[in-house]
């Protein structure tokens, strides 16, 4: 069953692509690294990447898809250490809010410049944001970089990027 028929009939506005690039100084679980890897979560949904192993700056470039049905709904992100012989252990986890990426997606914008910033969602404490984040034009679409600082652990960023997939039919944005 694929993504679209998974999402309710006209209930989903769109596929949220979920680039996860890196993890950035990650929380040491094991004697002297971790083997990280994330886990998204969206409604009920559950997405996970490939176990890095024996590395605090994993590299993962993996993508996770999403169906968005409501976009008020913030995406969870946790970390964990892959054990063998007991339970994983937590790494950090963080929110986002893709609001203001699906507010540009809505613009319909076109034929703008590769580069060009739509929108600036700064750092604050109602976020995980690390650093400012850009919502921008690249290649005929929007593209939305983060860098979530990891809570409820000592250290830990994680890198990812943002892409929105229209479905025609969907009733969507």
């Amino acid at each position: 069953m694929n993504l679209a028929e998974r999402a309710a009939p006209g209930h989903m506005v769109g596929l949220l692509k979920v680039r996860v690039l890196r993890g950035v100084n990650l929380a040491v679980r094991d004697l002297w690294s971790s083997d990280p890897y994330v886990i998204l979560k969206m409604g009920k949904q559950k997405l996970k990447t490939r176990v890095i192993k024996c590395n605090i700056n994993p590299v993962w470039n993996e993508e996770l898809t999403l169906y968005v049905e409501d976009p008020t709904l913030p995406v969870r992100l946790e970390v964990y250490d892959k054990d063998t012989f007991s339970l994983d252990d937590r790494m950090g986890s963080a929110e986002f809010d893709i609001h203001p990426f699906v507010e540009a997606v809505k613009m319909n914008l076109v034929g703008l410049p590769n580069g060009t910033i739509i929108r600036k969602v700064v750092p604050c404490r109602r976020n995980c944001l690390a650093e400012e984040s850009h919502v921008y034009w690249s290649d005929g679409e929007v593209v939305q970089d983060l860098f979530l600082r990891l809570r409820n652990v000592e250290c830990g960023e994680v890198e990812l990027q943002l892409h929105w997939i229209s479905i025609p039919g969907s009733g969507g944005l």
